[in-house]
C-alpha cells in the first residue's frame, strides 16, 4: 500500500511538471495594437503571433525565470523577463519604431529624383530620356515634360517657375557645369553638350534645393555620372545628321576603366530634304570628342575624370526689318568649348569625403553684318572668351541610419574677356567663395527634416550673403507623404550685362513650397503649390558705343527689380496598370510678374506661360521587338512686348510700344524604336533602330516677335523647322542592352 501511494505521488509530481501554463498579453505602438509581431519564449519553440489588434496567447510547459521576446521588422526588438509558475502569466509590451533607411520618409518638396530608385518619386533615367518622343535624347528637353519647366523654344536653359534660363544651374558629380549648352545665335536655342548616357541618375529641383548648391534663383539639376562599366564595349551611331563612335575598356581585375568617343554632325543634308523656316547660309556643323577614366582604389576610394571638347559653326540670314537701309541681316557663329571634371569619393571611418573640381573654357565668335544688293556692310564682331574654375569639397558623417551631418566649401572663379569691334574691350573677373553646413534629421520613419545654411562672398560685388534652407517631410498615411520647403537663394547679376561701373548687389529669391505625394507599386501622384518672391533683380540701360554711332548694348544699371511667381502643379505617372505601358501627365499653372531688365513696369515675363499640359506615353511590344512613344505639349500663348526708349527730362526711359499674346503652343511628337537582336542568343551586336517625328501635325508655333527700330514692322520668331524627321541606328558591341530595354519599356 505504501509503495502504491508513493508511486501515485511520484506520478502526479512528474505530470505536474509538464502542465501547460498560459501566457498572454497585448503588443502596442503609440497605444494602438500591432499585428504580425512574433512573440517567442527565448531559447524554446514556444510562442505565437499577434492578431490585428495586437493580442497574443500561447501555452508552455517551461518553468522558472524566462525571457519573452517581441520581434517585428519595423520595430526595435523588445525583451521582457517573466517568471513561470503554475498560474497564468499576463505580459504587455510597448514597441519602439525601428528607424530604417528604406522605410523613412524623405524630403521631396520641389525635387524629382532618379538616382536612388528606393527613394525616387518620378524616374527619368537615360532610357526614359531617350524614349521620350520630342526630347531628342536631351536631358533638358525631357525635363520640359515635367511640371514646373516652361517650353521656351527660342533660347537654351531651364526656365523654371517663372525664372529665366540663366536662373537655373546644372552640376555634374557636385561640380558646377558652366556653359552646359552649346553656343548659338539669337533666336535659336543651343543644344545639350553632354551625352545623356554619361549619367546614371539625376536630381531635378524646381525650388527649395539643398544648401550644398547655390547661385541659382530658380532651381538646380544635379547629374550623377556612371561608375565602372560592367564590361568592355564598343558603340557606333549613324544617321543623316551625325556619325559617332566610342569605346569603354574595363580592366581584367575590374578596378579601373577608360574610354573615348568622337562625333561629327552636319544639318546640310536635312536642309535639302525639309522646308526650313530658318535660312542657314552655313548649315549647323559640329565636331565633338571626349575621354574618361575611372579608378577604384584599394582603400575603397573612387576617382572619376571626364573631359570633352566641341566646336560648332553656323550662319543665318534673315530679311531686313529696315528695308530702307539694307535688304538682309546676317549672323555667323564660330564656337569652341572644353570642359573637364575630376571627382573623388572616399570613406574615412564614419566620414565620407566628396571632392571635385571642374574647368571649362568657352569661346563665342559672332559676326554680324547686313547686305544691300550684293554688298556686305555694317560688319560688327563680338568675341567672348570665358574661363571658369569650380572647386568643391563636402565632408559627411552619418549620425544614424537616416540622419547625417555634412559641411564643406566651394570656390567658383570666373574670368571673361569681351571684344566688340576691336574698339571696346571688357575684362570681368569674380571669385565667389562659399561655405555651407546641412543636416538630415530623421526623427522617425514618419517625420524627417533637412536644415542647412549657405554663406557666399563675391569679390566683384564685394558683398556677402547668408542663405538659410529648411525642409520638412511627414508621412500621414501608409503611402501618403507631405513636404514643406523654404529657402533664401542668391545669384550674381549676369556678367554679360556688366559693361560699365554700377553699384550692384546679389539678386535674391525666397521659395515656399508645399507638396502632397502618393507613391506605391509603380504609380506616383504629386500635387505641389509654390510661391516665389524676387528682390534686387537686375535692371539695365542702353549704353551707346563707337563715337555716337547708332550701336547700343544693354548694360547693368542697378538692382531695383522685383517680382513674384506662384502656382500649382500636378504630376501623375503609371507604369503598372497596363502591361508594357508607361505614361505620365503633368500640369502647371503659373502666375508671375516681374519688373527687371528693361521692363518699364511690372509685367508678365515673355518666357512664362500661364497653363502648360504635357502627356507622355510609351508602349513596348515584345513580340514585335518594338517600342512606340508619343508625347504632347500644350502651353497657353506667352506674352510678347516691343520695348523702346525715349528721352524724358534728360533721362533715358523705357516704354512698351507694342504688346500682345502669342498663339497657343501645340506639339505632338512620335518615335519608334526597333531592337532586331532582342531575344537572340549569342548575339555579338546589339542594335537599336530609331525613327522619330517631331511636331507630327505640323503646328505653326511662334516663340515671339522681332521689331524694327521704329516699331512699324515685325517678324515672327519661329522654330528652324516646323516638322522634323530623324532616323538613326545605334549599335553596341560587347554589352547587351536587351534587359534594360524590356525593364524600362523602351
Amino acid at each position: 500500500m505504501k509503495t502504491r501511494l508513493l508511486f501515485l505521488i511520484s506520478f502526479f509530481s512528474f505530470a505536474l511538471s509538464f502542465a501547460q501554463t498560459k501566457i498572454s498579453g497585448k503588443v502596442t505602438f503609440r497605444n494602438k495594437g500591432v499585428g504580425e509581431v512574433n512573440v517567442t519564449l527565448k531559447d524554446t519553440y514556444d510562442g505565437a503571433t499577434t492578431d490585428s489588434n495586437g493580442n497574443f496567447s500561447f501555452e508552455t510547459s517551461e518553468k522558472g525565470n524566462k525571457v519573452l521576446t517581441f520581434t517585428h521588422p519595423k520595430y526595435i526588438d523588445v525583451e521582457k523577463s517573466i517568471t513561470i509558475e503554475n498560474q497564468e502569466v499576463s505580459v504587455n509590451a510597448e514597441l519602439k519604431e525601428q528607424i530604417n533607411e528604406i522605410d523613412a520618409v524623405v524630403v521631396s518638396a520641389g525635387s524629382i529624383e532618379a538616382s536612388d530608385r528606393k527613394r525616387a518619386t518620378a524616374l527619368l533615367t537615360p532610357i526614359d530620356i531617350y524614349t521620350t518622343a520630342g526630347a531628342d535624347g536631351q536631358i533638358s528637353s525631357a525635363l520640359t515634360y515635367l511640371p514646373g519647366v516652361q517650353k521656351v523654344g527660342e533660347s537654351e536653359g531651364l526656365f523654371i517657375r517663372g525664372g529665366t534660363g540663366t536662373e537655373s544651374k546644372i552640376f555634374m558629380d557636385g561640380s558646377l557645369i558652366n556653359n552646359y549648352f552649346s553656343n548659338s545665335v539669337p533666336g535659336i536655342a543651343g543644344r545639350d553638350r553632354f551625352n545623356t548616357s554619361l549619367f546614371k541618375g539625376n536630381v531635378f529641383s524646381s525650388g527649395g534645393y539643398s544648401a550644398l548648391y547655390g547661385q541659382a534663383l530658380s532651381g538646380a539639376l544635379m547629374l550623377e555620372s556612371v561608375d565602372l562599366p560592367d564590361q568592355s564595349s564598343y558603340d557606333f551611331g549613324v544617321s543623316p545628321i551625325f556619325l559617332n563612335a566610342g569605346f569603354q575598356k574595363l580592366s581584367e581585375n575590374k578596378n579601373y576603366s577608360f574610354g573615348a568617343t568622337l562625333g561629327y554632325s552636319n544639318l546640310k543634308l536635312m536642309q535639302e530634304v525639309f522646308n526650313f523656316n530658318t535660312n542657314f547660309i552655313d548649315a549647323p556643323e559640329g565636331l565633338n570628342g571626349d575621354f574618361n577614366f575611372r579608378i577604384k582604389t584599394k582603400s575603397g576610394g573612387f576617382f572619376k575624370y571626364y573631359g570633352m571638347y566641341d566646336s560648332n559653326n553656323m550662319g543665318v540670314q534673315t530679311p531686313s526689318l529696315e528695308p530702307e537701309d539694307y535688304d538682309l541681316s546676317l549672323v555667323k557663329l564660330k564656337g569652341k568649348n572644353t570642359y573637364h571634371n575630376l571627382s573623388f569619393k572616399q570613406k574615412f571611418g564614419k566620414y565620407l569625403l566628396n571632392a571635385g573640381a571642374s574647368y571649362s573654357f568657352n569661346r563665342s565668335d559672332l559676326n554680324f553684318s547686313t547686305e544691300k544688293g550684293d554688298a556686305e556692310t555694317g560688319k560688327t564682331k563680338l568675341l567672348t572668351d570665358g574661363n571658369y574654375i569650380n572647386v568643391k569639397a563636402v565632408l559627411e558623417r552619418k549620425i544614424n541610419k537616416i540622419s547625417a551631418l555634412r559641411g564643406g566649401f566651394e570656390l567658383n572663379s570666373t574670368s571673361e574677356k569681351l571684344n566688340f569691334n576691336d574698339f571696346v574691350e571688357k575684362n570681368y573677373k569674380d571669385l565667389i567663395s562659399s561655405a555651407f553646413v546641412e543636416t538630415d534629421l530623421g526623427f522617425s520613419n514618419r517625420l524627417s527634416a533637412k536644415i542647412g545654411v549657405r554663406a557666399e562672398y563675391s569679390s566683384y560685388l564685394e558683398k556677402s550673403n547668408i542663405a538659410p534652407r529648411l525642409a520638412l517631410a511627414y508621412r500621414f498615411a501608409k503611402d501618403w507623404t507631405t513636404s514643406f520647403a523654404y529657402g533664401l537663394f542668391y545669384q550674381n547679376p549676369e556678367s554679360k550685362y556688366i559693361n560699365g561701373p554700377a553699384k550692384l548687389d546679389f539678386q535674391r529669391s525666397q521659395h515656399y513650397i508645399f507638396q502632397v505625394q502618393r507613391a506605391v507599386d509603380g504609380r506616383s501622384l504629386r500635387l505641389e503649390a509654390f510661391y516665389k518672391k524676387y528682390d534686387d533683380l537686375l535692371k539695365v540701360k542702353n549704353l551707346q558705343y563707337i563715337d555716337g554711332q547708332n550701336q547700343y548694348v544693354q548694360t547693368a544699371d542697378n538692382n531695383n527689380g522685383y517680382g513674384y511667381a506662384k502656382g500649382l502643379e500636378l504630376f501623375w505617372r503609371d507604369k503598372k496598370t497596363f502591361e508594357n505601358f508607361d505614361y505620365w501627365i503633368s500640369y502647371s499653372f503659373l502666375d508671375s510678374k516681374r519688373d527687371f531688365m528693361n521692363y518699364p513696369v511690372s509685367l508678365k515675363p515673355n518666357f512664362a506661360s500661364e497653363h502648360t499640359i504635357s502627356a507622355v506615353a510609351k508602349r513596348f511590344v515584345p513580340k514585335w521587338k518594338t517600342g512606340f512613344n508619343l508625347s504632347y505639349t500644350y502651353a497657353k500663348g506667352r506674352p510678347y512686348y516691343d520695348i523702346a526708349t525715349q528721352e524724358a527730362n534728360g533721362e533715358q526711359k523705357y516704354f512698351v510700344r507694342h504688346e500682345g499674346s502669342l498663339k497657343d503652343y501645340n506639339a505632338l511628337n512620335f518615335s519608334v524604336n526597333y531592337l532586331p537582336n532582342l531575344g537572340k542568343k549569342d548575339a555579338k551586336a546589339f542594335t537599336v533602330l530609331v525613327l522619330s517625328i517631331s511636331n507630327i501635325l505640323g503646328s505653326k508655333n511662334i516663340y515671339g516677335y522681332n521689331f524694327s527700330i521704329d516699331g512699324s514692322r515685325n517678324s515672327a520668331v519661329v522654330p528652324p523647322v516646323n516638322t522634323f524627321v530623324f532616323i538613326g541606328a545605334f549599335i553596341s558591341f560587347g554589352v547587351d542592352k536587351t534587359e534594360d530595354a524590356i525593364n524600362n519599356n523602351l
